[in-house]
């Protein structure tokens, strides 16, 4: 499907240059008298490379249509992430440079969406929180406020994060998966 370059936005797949790539960010610009671009940031789906190109507003790129399917999250191993398929029970790996900071929120058994182009796995969408433990958190300041301080907190899957002071270590939170944010306590279950 031909999309205009203008519409080219955060978190769709194009077909540019005989390459399949994943918008990383977007930005309209218009510079003084001159007309509006699309400044676009580009990973390549297969290597990892970057580009940044300009698209008009009338330039035609071709957007590319991926399918979605229900996959359970395996293991991990030097530096390869292993799924398989819910519905045919095919295993297959994906490299943890392919998703990023994210890779480490991936749990054992976690079903994630897997986008895929003619069979071939692209990228992994998580669930947009995720429940987690932090195992180490700086204790609390006295006198420090709650309103606008944040201390760091390290988690059971060794990602940093901020939280607020009162959160100690050993408490279970939920983290935005996007961001890699604090979002709140957990719920007791």
């Amino acid at each position: 499907m031909k999309i205009d370059g203008g519409a080219v936005r955060m978190g769709m797949v194009i077909e540019w240059q005989d390459k399949l790539w994943l918008v990383v960010k977007h930005e309209i610009r218009t510079p003084g008298n001159l007309r509006s671009f699309n400044q676009v940031e580009l990973k390549d789906i297969r290597t990892g490379t970057k580009n940044n190109p300009r698209f008009a507003s009338d330039e035609k790129i071709e957007r590319v249509s991926l399918d979605s399917k229900k996959c359970n999250f395996l293991y991990a191993d030097a530096g390869e992430l292993h799924f398989m398929d819910n519905e045919s029970y095919e295993q297959f790996t994906l490299s943890k440079e392919l998703i990023g900071p994210a890779a480490a929120f991936l749990q054992e058994g976690m079903t994630v969406d897997v986008e895929m182009h003619e069979a071939t796995p692209l990228s992994v969408k998580l669930p947009g929180k995720v429940t987690m433990k932090i195992v180490e958190a700086d204790p609390v300041v006295k006198g420090q406020t709650a309103a606008s301080s944040y201390k760091p907190a390290i988690l059971e899957n060794g990602v940093r994060v901020m939280v607020p002071p009162f959160i100690p270590a050993g408490e279970t939170i939920v983290v935005d998966t996007a961001t890699l944010e604090y979002v709140e306590r957990a719920k007791a279950s």
